[in-house]
């Protein structure tokens, strides 16, 4: 009998995740679901022995209960954690960067430089007819943290200590990384806040970080620090973030992560001077290359071999 793999999500293009798939599987039957998770073939609706998705919905796991492993679309798995009926069993296996790490790295490049190059300022400059130029620090003054030094935290870390800024980086346990600074939880978080300029959040929701940068924490970055956030909306309080930009404390923040999203169109950050906003696209999942990661994954299940990326609940990552 073949292989049966559902594409579980109403939020992405199931189309093409079943073309792909069916390419790299030839003998794998793979079928999507609609947005209302009703299946779009004759197939019963929970045929499957494999899922993929990132929101499947709240009934998915209620038709879905003979599957032996649910492969998810991005390297977060918060969302899917959440799911009712989830089973606590149920392998799950997250995208290790697929593609996006090098995404990420360049969107946090160049805000980076937009900032140390004062980029923003000219742009306002050109708003008001003027013409002047302004003193450029050099790239060592702008020390650049990185929290969460993981798959995809590791590479934007390397990517910007390459560009010539120097790089700190902060884990729950011990990392070593050539010619970046690595701090864990023997330095403790409030060391490594205050020697970053820019502060760039790329860790999971877990338990521990959710809320982590509260009113306290943001200020322990340097005055004048600036914020990048790319990981998950939660991580941050957003009131005390705007507090700590309209106090003068932070100047100002990237964010392309909400705690609600889409963005609510009443929310204040879409008119503050100070906040740049971008609709959740830092890293967005390159389909043929995820596919054939989560391709040969199956394959090495069905051998009866052990696949990196799986989930420990526990951690939450």
């Amino acid at each position: 009998m073949s292989l049966r793999i559902v594409i579980a999500d109403a939020f992405v293009s199931t189309a093409e995740w079943v073309d792909v798939l069916s390419a790299l599987l030839p003998d794998a039957r793979v079928r999507a679901l609609d947005a209302s998770g009703e299946s779009r073939t004759n197939e019963d609706a929970g045929s499957a022995d494999y899922a993929i998705g990132w929101n499947p919905g709240t009934d998915f796991f209620r038709t879905h209960q003979g599957l032996r492993a649910f492969f998810t679309m991005s390297a977060g798995v918060d969302r899917l954690l959440r799911t009712p009926g989830l089973p606590p069993q149920l392998p799950i296996v997250r995208l290790e960067d697929g593609g996006m790490a090098i995404q990420m790295a360049e969107y946090c490049l160049y805000e980076a430089i937009r900032q140390q190059r004062r980029f923003g300022e000219y742009d306002e400059q050109a708003r008001q007819r003027i013409w002047r130029r302004k003193r450029i620090e050099e790239k060592q003054a702008w020390p650049i943290g990185i929290f969460g030094l993981g798959a995809i935290g590791a590479p934007i870390a390397r990517t910007l200590a390459q560009a010539g800024f120097p790089v700190r980086g902060y884990a729950r346990s011990p990392k070593q990384l050539a010619g970046i600074e690595c701090f864990d939880d023997r330095h403790g978080l409030q060391t490594f806040l205050s020697g970053a300029r820019i502060l760039v959040i790329v860790a999971p929701r877990t338990a521990d970080t959710e809320g982590l940068f509260d009113g306290e924490r943001l200020r322990w970055l340097p005055e004048g620090a600036w914020l990048i956030n790319i990981a998950r909306g939660a991580l941050v309080d957003e009131p005390a973030l705007q507090a700590a930009i309209d106090d003068g404390h932070l100047s100002g923040a990237t964010l392309d992560v909400f705690a609600t999203e889409p963005l609510p169109e009443s929310h204040p950050f879409w008119q503050h001077p100070h906040i740049r906003i971008t609709p959740h696209i830092s890293g967005i999942t390159p389909i043929a290359e995820s596919a054939r990661q989560i391709a040969d994954k199956i394959l090495a299940l069905e051998h009866g071999k052990t696949v990196t990326g799986t989930v420990d609940r526990g951690r939450g990552y």
